[in-house]
């Protein structure tokens, strides 16, 4: 399996920097490829602009996923998006790894994201969810928070988490057509002892040496759905 590890944490001591390089490790050990996209020792530019393109379809007015189109297909994006193109067409499986900022990732992941999920390659038309430019790959998201387990759930103070990650887990990652897997939630980072922090070291071996038996998490399939996008009345 071809495995693309996504980082974005500016401090290479960082817990989630160990999360990244736990994974590394293990799933290099277990015999898959791994390649990783360490965004701020990259120098990533998050900022999505007419920059991105070398040739414009309408120079006129920027159209930024119409752009992506053309760009994408002509050959003429930049550089940078096209080489992390190249990463997620090669990759199996996508590991998302980063810290929790305002119930959010990291700005540095957003433009990744913004930039390299083009359209016209991972979406465009009626392409998305089950039906997506990604559909056959998988997507995973590791990542830390400074809250305690108990702030998060049904009738906790900061809500499910997965619905505080409702625009990434939907509205980015099954948007695209990828397979998401159950995410692994590092809880309290900064204040835990050392003790707890290899025992969360542990947990997360434990869930990607069961990569394989994850229950991928459930999003809407295109054929529950009309021409029109309305629902089936059998679906």
């Amino acid at each position: 399996m071809n495995v693309l590890i996504v980082h974005a944490h500016p401090e290479p001591q960082s817990f989630t920097t160990s999360l990244k390089s736990l994974a590394v490790q293990q799933l290099t050990e277990a015999g898959h490829t791994v390649t990783v996209s360490d965004l701020y020792a990259m120098n990533w530019n998050p900022v999505a602009s007419a920059e991105d393109f070398s040739v414009r379809k309408n120079p006129e007015y920027l159209v930024y996923a119409l752009e992506q189109r053309h760009g994408y297909e002509s050959g003429t994006i930049a550089a940078d998006i096209a080489g992390e193109i190249e990463k997620i067409k090669a990759a199996d499986l996508i590991i998302f790894n980063f810290p929790i900022y305002w119930f959010s990732v990291p700005a540095i992941l957003k433009g990744w994201i913004d930039r390299v999920l083009v359209s016209g390659l991972c979406y465009g038309g009626l392409r998305f969810y089950d039906q997506g430019g990604l559909k056959g790959k998988k997507a995973m998201l590791t990542f830390t928070l400074g809250g305690r387990e108990h702030m998060f759930g049904t009738d906790a103070i900061h809500g499910e988490l997965d619905v505080m990650l409702r625009p990434l887990l939907r509205g980015t990652l099954a948007y695209v057509g990828l397979e998401v897997l159950p995410f692994f939630p590092a809880y309290h980072v900064p204040y835990i002892t050392h003790e707890a922090r290899v025992e969360m070291l542990d947990q997360y071996r434990a869930h990607l040496a069961n990569l394989d038996q994850l229950q991928p998490l459930t999003f809407p399939k295109m054929d529950q759905f009309d021409a029109k996008l309305y629902p089936k009345k059998d679906a």
